[in-house]
Formats: C-alpha cells, sequence, structure tokens
C-alpha cells in the first residue's frame, strides 16, 4: 500500500453524458462513491460490514476540483490517497484520471464518519479497522499532498472590486 490504492477501472457511460457533451457534474460522484466501495471493503468497512448491522461510514463533507472534461465511453481510473484518520473519522483524497490519456479529471477530497447503525451515533472504529487504516497511513505518510487539499470555496476579491481604495 505505498502507492495509492488504484480502483477498478470504470466508464463514462451514455446515460451521466449532458446537454454539454461531457459527464455531468453528478456523476463524477458517482464514479468517486463506486471507487471508494472498493477501498471500504478493503479496509473492513464494505458492504459486507455493514450487511453485520455493526456499523456503516457515512460522508460528512465533500470538496470536488472538476479539472478537465471526460466524455461518452472514456475509461476512469480513481487513486485513492489516506490523508489521516483517528478513532472515527476517515479523510482522504481520490483522484480521477482518464486511463489512456493520463490527465487528471477531478479530485474529491472527503471527510468520512464511522456511524452504529443501530443508534445511527458516531462510533469507533472496530479494532482491525484501525490496525489497517494505521498501515495504511504509515503507507501513505511519503505521498506528495495533492495541491487540491486542503482549499476552501469562495471568491477572493481584490480591492477595486471590493468597493474599497
Amino acid at each position: 500500500m505505498s502507492s495509492p490504492i488504484t480502483c477498478p477501472r470504470q466508464l463514462v457511460r451514455p446515460e451521466w453524458i449532458d446537454y454539454n457533451g461531457h459527464l455531468n457534474m453528478a456523476y463524477y460522484h458517482v464514479l468517486f462513491d463506486k471507487a471508494l466501495d472498493h477501498v471500504f471493503d478493503e479496509i473492513g468497512v464494505g458492504e459486507a460490514y455493514v450487511r453485520t448491522g455493526q456499523g456503516s461510514c457515512f460522508v460528512l463533507e465533500v470538496h470536488v476540483h472538476y479539472l478537465q472534461e471526460l466524455s461518452l465511453d472514456d475509461p476512469v481510473d480513481i487513486r485513492f490517497q489516506l490523508l489521516d484518520y483517528d478513532h472515527k473519522r476517515i479523510h482522504f483524497i481520490e483522484q480521477m484520471f482518464h486511463a489512456d490519456q493520463g490527465y487528471l479529471a477531478a479530485t474529491s477530497e472527503q471527510l468520512t464518519l464511522h456511524v452504529n447503525m443501530q443508534t445511527r451515533r458516531a462510533s469507533d472504529f472496530p479494532a482491525d479497522v484501525q490496525t489497517r487504516l494505521a498501515t495504511m497511513l504509515n503507507d501513505h505518510a511519503h505521498l506528495p499532498i495533492p495541491e487540491q487539499v486542503g482549499h476552501s470555496i469562495g471568491i477572493r476579491r481584490s480591492v477595486e472590486h471590493s468597493g474599497m481604495t
């Protein structure tokens, strides 16, 4: 795991193309979410874990950067990089690449929360999951932090645009 986790390849589907002739922004989220399912399966909080009724991970916050267009039938590779975690949260970034042309199409920085499905309240990850996360964080610690991490959204105004002199 000393490099980002590469998730199974996906293709842009016809029903995901909008009237601008490219992948609609909502379906970037679908692609990122399907890739996250793969990672959650690997760390032990995926579909099989959720079916036990013990817990699940809910998304608290997402920040997506749309960098280049994707079109019909484009192959997509998504890479997962763990940025941090604690006893009940995971902070990570996913990078979406056009699989043939190699360009970075989008990124999704996310914060998720482990939830006890009986109480619907935040709860600690099981010990084995925390061990896998610790190993992954150690392996990913040397990776460069993508420039999209930690951005806030807003319009930065220069002095002449703000009405100030």
